[in-house]
């Protein structure tokens, strides 16, 4: 039998390999010059071993060995909605994500001729038990596999409004989750506080006190649904791109030890999707590039369903183009890439395995101080959230205008002859003063006061 070639090597300790870069670096600081300090508070060493992770107990994290690739469709209109939709399967779409905008749109004509293997999400930017009963009975008589995501906290922290009022809202709600036909019916937005500048942690906190406020309402009910079924998470992906990787298997770890307390499903569903922060108008093709690695980290973290950005899709309405090149990233990642032929790939991996056991540990402390605080509405209704929030996104606004955190072509390495896309979508939006029960949380990319000025 052939011998194994590392026998033949010395095992050299972690102790010896930092000696050596220490004697290397000619009397430099070594905490200085190479731990790089990230703004979750963890950090960065220029190398792992195994005695990084055996301070942990590392919990198996298991993950969908195939994604689904989706796209995501904004309907007005039942028939045009319905056009896109048939067009993205026949172009490769596995899944639909589709989000209602009125409730005047017709589910008959909307998913009309879809096949029973696509996968649909639904979301819609109104709150009634009659339409949503409408999809249980559309998703029966089709034989359709069909998500109602419901989240009104999010609503509330977007708006800062609910769509009626908490009590109403929540009775609203209940009803929804007894509709049999529906796979999912709960579900947490957590892109919002990402797209706001929230750090990854922060991301994780308030995504997990976000569920546990569901949690806490149904624990006494009657009917819970999540004893059954899985609660689904939305998460926006931005470039960093092992900590993305690192905070979606965290959520994962953050969802199992939360549902443990209240004897309910530990398994979550997450939909990943690519951040808008990040994204430019000016060089607006690099926006591609920073897709397809925010889909990588999406896949590689574990995500069930990734749907992607059109790279225009800041300033852009749909065309096209721009939806044939988004799916297009995510087909060669999985047909071309052999993304999908690897379960788990990151387990294992030292970094990644001490990034994800961090970020964990972290964010299950706050969470553990915001319930000690009176809860995630608690603290959202006072503002705490919203200014946690702030300071996170200012400092980070902060780095990006002092070029410390670059954007290819917008603050750094910028095209010279650079022409303005025409601008389809309000880009820079207007603060429409109204009466809202808290302040909301708004989505600010870090490259908009630049692209103001030009």
């Amino acid at each position: 039998m052939t011998k194994p070639l590392f026998d033949s090597f010395d095992q050299v300790t972690a102790k010896e390999w930092k000696q050596k870069i220490q004697f290397d670096l000619k009397g430099a600081d070594y905490n200085e010059a190479l731990i790089f300090k990230s703004l979750e508070g963890i950090d960065i060493k220029p190398f792992y071993t195994q005695e990084d992770i055996d301070d942990f107990t590392i919990q198996p994290i298991s993950s969908s060995s195939v994604w689904k690739n989706s796209l995501k469709i904004e309907v007005q209109d039942a028939s045009k909605g319905n056009e896109s939709a048939k067009k993205a399967i026949t172009k490769g779409a596995e899944s639909l994500f589709l989000v209602i905008k009125n409730d005047q749109v017709d589910l008959n004509i909307l998913l009309q001729n879809i096949d029973a293997s696509i996968v649909i999400y639904i979301e819609t930017e109104f709150l009634s038990v009659p339409y949503v009963q409408s999809i249980n009975e559309m998703a029966k008589a089709k034989k359709l596999t069909i998500s109602f995501l419901t989240d009104s906290i999010n609503r509330l922290a977007g708006t800062g409004n609910w769509f009626y009022t908490l009590k109403e809202d929540y009775n609203i709600l209940e009803e929804i989750t007894k509709l049999s036909n529906l796979q999912n019916v709960l579900s947490v937005d957590m892109g919002l506080y990402q797209n706001a500048g929230a750090t990854m942690i922060q991301q994780l906190v308030y995504g997990i006190a976000h569920a546990n406020e569901y949690l806490n309402f149904f624990k006494d009910k009657d009917h819970n649904p999540l004893i059954n079924t899985q609660i689904v998470f939305k998460v926006a992906l931005g470039g960093n791109y092992f900590f993305e990787i690192a905070k979606l298997r965290a959520l994962r770890l953050l969802w199992s030890t939360l549902a443990e307390a209240y004897t309910i499903q530990n398994e979550c569903h997450i939909i990943a999707y690519p951040s808008h922060r990040n994204k430019t108008i000016l060089d607006y093709n690099v926006n591609m590039l920073r897709t397809t690695t925010e889909c990588m980290s999406a896949i590689l973290g574990g995500a069930d369903v990734v749907y992607n950005l059109p790279y225009d899709e800041v300033y852009n309405y749909e065309n096209d183009f721009g939806t044939r090149i988004a799916l297009n990233q995510l087909l060669i990642l999985k047909n071309e890439s052999y993304f999908g032929l690897v379960k788990n790939p990151a387990n294992g991996s030292y970094y990644i395995e001490s990034l994800t056991q961090q970020m964990a540990e972290k964010a299950l402390a706050l969470f553990k101080n915001i319930e000690k605080s009176g809860g995630f509405l608690k603290q959202l209704k006072s503002g705490i959230i919203q200014k946690k929030i702030k300071e996170s996104t200012n400092k980070e606004q902060q780095l990006f205008d002092e070029e410390k955190i670059i954007l290819t072509g917008a603050n750094a390495f910028k095209n010279t002859n650079e022409v303005t896309p025409e601008l389809e979508k309000p880009v820079f939006k207007k603060k429409k003063p109204r009466k809202t029960l808290i302040e909301p949380i708004l989505e600010k990319r870090l490259s908009a006061l630049l692209e103001k000025n030009l």
